[in-house]
């Protein structure tokens, strides 16, 4: 990673500042994107991927894929001098085009919990010289965190949910543990109805009834892909749960 100087010292991100106003930055990934523009550094960017879409004025920028299928050839359109992302970005290949080229690339690792997420803001605003912008980003998260705990505190029930992340073409993946979704599931006081696996696998009818959730939990790009709480539950095995019985869908923005 030519440029970025990242280097981990006992779990602690030593990052060096690299991002001066006249660098050209692409962000890939959707929660590196928001924390560059809620650190107040967003009129640097001039690119993001497809899961950028928060806030508003990043999604006016050119996009450059996905952050996980990115085109070296649509990145370098752009003329960046730096691209932050994390490192589940890739290919390999594309990366390596674009170091081989001259971009610098800062690849920031990847944790689902809020430790983690206070680390990335940190590590962002180090980036770019300039720490002290983290506090405030950071106060005001572990701010929103006690609201919702306390709403957790309050709650009678702990739901299993189930959530699925519903892609073009009819595609129905399900979070198993160890991801943003599971993540959230667990701060907003529910349990994930799947454990037996990390990461995304398809869904099939016979995961659906063993998870047995109690709610469904998409994004509402994501039922609009599936056609919509019918067609959502028109997939095999759905309806046949406690959640499709009760039509217990829940879709939250991406």
């Amino acid at each position: 990673m030519r440029g970025c100087l990242v280097a981990w010292v006992l779990g602690a991100a030593v990052v060096s500042s690299v991002v001066s106003g006249e660098e050209r930055l692409i962000t890939a990934g959707g929660g590196i994107t928001e924390i560059v523009y809620a650190l107040g550094l967003g009129d640097r960017v001039v690119g993001v991927d497809s899961s950028s879409v928060f806030p508003d004025e990043a999604m006016q920028l050119p996009q450059v894929g996905y952050a996980r299928m990115l085109s070296p050839e649509g990145l370098l359109s752009l003329q960046p001098t730096i691209l932050i992302t994390s490192d589940e970005a890739g290919p390999e290949s594309a990366l390596a085009h674009l170091e081989a080229s001259g971009v610098r690339i800062c690849k920031l690792e990847t944790q689902y919990d809020v430790d983690a997420t206070v680390q990335r803001i940190e590590e962002i605003a180090g980036i770019f010289g300039d720490e002290e912008k983290a506090k405030p980003v950071v106060t005001a998260l572990r701010a929103d965190l006690e609201k919702a705990q306390a709403l957790v505190a309050d709650a009678d029930s702990k739901p299993k949910v189930l959530f699925i992340y519903a892609r073009s073409g009819g595609i129905l993946n399900v979070s198993g543990t160890d991801t943003a979704a599971s993540a959230m599931i667990e701060l907003a006081g529910g349990t994930n109805a799947v454990t037996g696996y990390e990461g995304y696998k398809p869904l099939t009818a016979e995961a659906a009834v063993s998870a047995a959730p109690d709610v469904i939990l998409v994004t509402t790009r994501g039922i609009a892909e599936a056609g919509g709480i019918d067609g959502l539950l028109a997939h095999p095995g759905l309806a046949l749960t406690p959640a499709g019985k009760n039509r217990r869908v829940v879709a939250m923005e991406d």
